[in-house]
């Protein structure tokens, strides 16, 4: 029996950039948009907070576009505010390349394995999807999913007991499929 786990994001992930005011390097998005006409030439940036000294940095999302290549949709989003799209847009590679920032999900995500009926079974066939493109160690949600240590998830792994067609070292972020054998 295939069982479907879910890695969610919990709240928006914290923006690692250098503070121009402090020594700081985290920034909290608040969600909040800033947009900016200059005739028919639209600016629009992403806000966040220094988490040291609250200075307000400004992601660059739009710069110098014309009115009319911006979808009618996406302009009242960001008057609205919408959180939805400052996720959309923090996960953007565009928007992190041309802002130079990287994201820290730490304590940003959560594990959603929809009970614990699975723990006491022999095998265990899961499939784990990504809600959002969070970058995780799947030793470590295996361990989290499974009431495991870290060291017995590297051991199975070592005895041929844990089996995936991706390779479970390192960060993924895209879903996949494992089979725990106890």
């Amino acid at each position: 029996m295939l069982n479907s786990w879910v890695v969610m994001p919990t709240c928006l992930p914290t923006v690692l950039r250098r503070c121009h005011a402090c020594t700081s390097e985290r920034f909290r998005p608040n969600g909040k948009f800033r947009v900016n006409a200059h005739h028919k030439l639209l600016d629009a940036w992403l806000l966040v907070l220094c988490t040291t000294c609250g200075d307000t940095a400004k992601l660059t999302l739009l710069e110098r576009v014309n009115v009319r290549s911006v979808r009618p949709e996406l302009l009242d989003r960001m008057h609205d505010n919408d959180p939805v799209l400052a996720a959309e847009l923090l996960q953007d590679p565009v928007v992190r390349r041309r802002n130079r920032i990287a994201l820290d999900w730490d304590n940003a995500w959560r594990l959603d394995t929809g009970g614990s009926d699975h723990l006491d079974r022999e095998v265990i066939d899961v499939s784990v999807r990504f809600a959002a493109r969070i970058p995780v160690r799947p030793v470590r949600l295996i361990a989290d999913g499974c009431g495991l240590s870290r060291a017995g998830v590297k051991r199975l792994l070592t005895e041929g007991k844990l089996v995936s067609a991706v390779r479970l070292s390192g960060k993924l972020s895209g879903d996949f499929t494992f089979l725990l054998k106890r």
